[in-house]
């Protein structure tokens, strides 16, 4: 398996990258390979910091940088040589197994649409994230933000996708589905998720189990969070300022450091033909040694295969 990464994507590239790139060594198989997509020079010097021969590595050169105040759009098409616009490439070419970057999120999801393109039959892809649940598990949140204006058909598929990825990657059996409201009722709620529930209810592709309101968010009653990408992305939020104050007045316990987002790394853009996973812009080491850990976890499930049979 080859895993590729954007070495100057993040606010802390290329220290931060190139550490947490080194770190991932220790926990990958022996033959995954680690392809490092950035200026040369400046991941030589930071490997050379950290006494590591170049050589655990290949190295793709690229001139340009897209940085995060960038149109993702004219970004992507004007600077072929940017180290995201060759990640991807490489990934359309398959001459790598998965793309990771927490450089500029939009510059990413174009790169997907652009080189990699949505499996057919997806109406749009989606961005999901974990969120801590009591019980030690995890539930599935989607979408946080790709898609803010949607459609019912569009979240009932979100429903298929998100299953999908809890049940490959996050190890859990039938998964429970649930539609984020304002209240339990198939009756409440918007025109969006009246008609959204209208078509999740008694479906045959996942284990829909009704609404589900925002304080039973971190309960362990879904395994899936379906909602469009405005409320998805308060929802991811309002839970890191809730880490924030918690971790600034001293109150973190064993659940509440769960909401580190180190220790997730990073999330897979749904509904791609290749993998594709997209980090939090402050990453430091450990956020991007676990990013490029989930890309391996994400490739080795298959999950863009699963998808497409799944549509099928």
């Amino acid at each position: 398996m080859r895993i590729g990464i954007d070495i100057m994507g993040g606010d802390y590239a290329p220290q931060k990258t190139v550490h947490g790139a080194i770190l991932a060594l220790n926990e990958l198989p022996k033959d995954t390979e680690i392809v490092l997509f950035g200026r040369e020079s400046e991941i030589l010097a930071e490997l050379k910091q950290h006494n590591i021969s170049a050589n655990n590595f290949e190295i793709i050169n690229c001139a340009d940088v897209i940085d995060m105040g960038e149109h993702p759009t004219k970004a992507f098409k004007s600077k072929p040589n940017s180290s995201i616009a060759k990640g991807f490439e490489y990934l359309a070419k398959g001459e790598i197994d998965g793309f990771a970057s927490a450089g500029n999120t939009g510059a990413m999801f174009v790169g997907g649409f652009y080189s990699v393109k949505a499996i057919e039959g997806i109406l749009r892809p989606a961005i999901s994230t974990l969120i801590p649940r009591n019980d030690g598990g995890v539930t599935v949140l989607l979408d946080v933000g790709a898609n803010a204006d949607c459609k019912p058909d569009v979240l009932y598929q979100f429903g298929i996708l998100g299953s999908l990825f809890s049940e490959h990657v996050c190890g859990i059996k039938n998964p429970k589905v649930s539609l984020l409201n304002l209240g339990e009722e198939k009756t409440k709620g918007n025109m969006l998720t009246q008609a959204s529930y209208s078509m999740m209810e008694e479906n045959s592709d996942y284990n829909f189990i009704g609404n589900i309101e925002g304080r039973d968010i971190f309960d362990s009653e879904t395994d899936v969070i379906v909602c469009d990408g405005f409320t998805g992305n308060i929802v991811l939020k309002e839970a890191e300022g809730i880490y924030s104050i918690m971790e600034k007045r001293g109150l973190l316990d064993d659940y509440f450091k769960r909401f580190n987002y180190e220790n997730y790394g990073g999330t897979p853009i749904l509904g791609l033909n290749k993998t594709v996973i997209i980090g939090h812009g402050i990453s430091n080491e450990i956020a991007i040694k676990n990013m490029i850990t989930l890309t391996k976890d994400v490739v080795e499930a298959e999950l863009a295969s699963k998808i497409k049979n799944n549509l099928n």
